[in-house]
C-alpha cells in the first residue's frame, strides 16, 4: 500500500484545490474521508474509482466510529495556491486534522482520502476522489490527529 493519486484525478488536483480556495463554485470543497481497514481493496482497484460513491461500492468502507465524521474544508481553511517558480512545482497543503475521542468500534482505519466535492449537498456520487494516504489508525477512545505530509498532500511538477 502507498499514497497514489485516483486516475480519474490525474492532472487535475491543483486545479481542482485551486476552485475550492477560489470559491468557483461557492460552495465547493474538500473532504477528508478515512477508510475502514476491513475489507478495504488493494490500491491497485482502488485508483480506478472515479467517484467517492465507487470507493465505498465495493468491500471497501467509510469509518463509522464514533467520533469521526468527514471533514470539510472550505476556501478559507485552504493555504494560498501558489506555484514555487524556484523549484518548478506547486505544493498543495491542508491543515491537520482532528477527530475528538474516536471509539475504538467498529475497528481500524486504513486510509485517509482527500475529495473535491462540487457543492454543499452534493451526493457521493458526484465527489471526486483526489488522493489516498496510507493512515494505518487503531481508534482508542482519544482524539486522532492527521497530517497528510509535512510538505503537503499534493505536489504538482512536470514530468521529468
Amino acid at each position: 500500500m502507498a499514497d497514489f493519486t485516483f486516475n480519474i484525478a490525474l492532472g487535475r488536483v491543483a486545479e481542482l484545490y485551486w476552485r475550492v480556495k477560489n470559491s468557483d463554485p461557492a460552495n465547493s470543497a474538500l473532504l477528508v474521508v478515512a477508510l475502514a481497514a476491513t475489507g478495504v481493496e488493494t490500491d491497485a482497484v482502488l485508483r480506478d474509482k472515479d467517484t467517492l460513491a465507487d470507493v465505498v461500492a465495493g468491500t471497501t468502507n467509510e469509518a463509522t466510529n464514533v467520533g469521526y465524521a468527514r471533514k470539510v474544508l472550505a476556501a478559507a481553511d485552504l493555504a494560498a495556491y501558489a506555484p514555487d517558480d524556484v523549484n518548478d512545482r506547486t505544493d498543495l497543503d491542508i491543515p491537520d486534522q482532528t477527530w475528538t475521542a474516536v471509539q475504538t468500534s467498529p475497528g481500524a482505519w486504513a486510509k485517509l482520502l482527500i475529495c473535491y466535492r462540487p457543492a454543499t449537498g452534493s451526493a457521493d456520487n458526484a465527489v471526486i476522489p483526489l488522493t489516498a494516504h496510507d493512515f494505518p489508525e487503531v481508534p482508542s477512545g482519544s482524539d486522532i490527529v492527521a497530517q497528510i505530509n509535512a510538505a503537503g498532500f499534493y505536489r504538482a511538477s512536470p514530468p521529468a
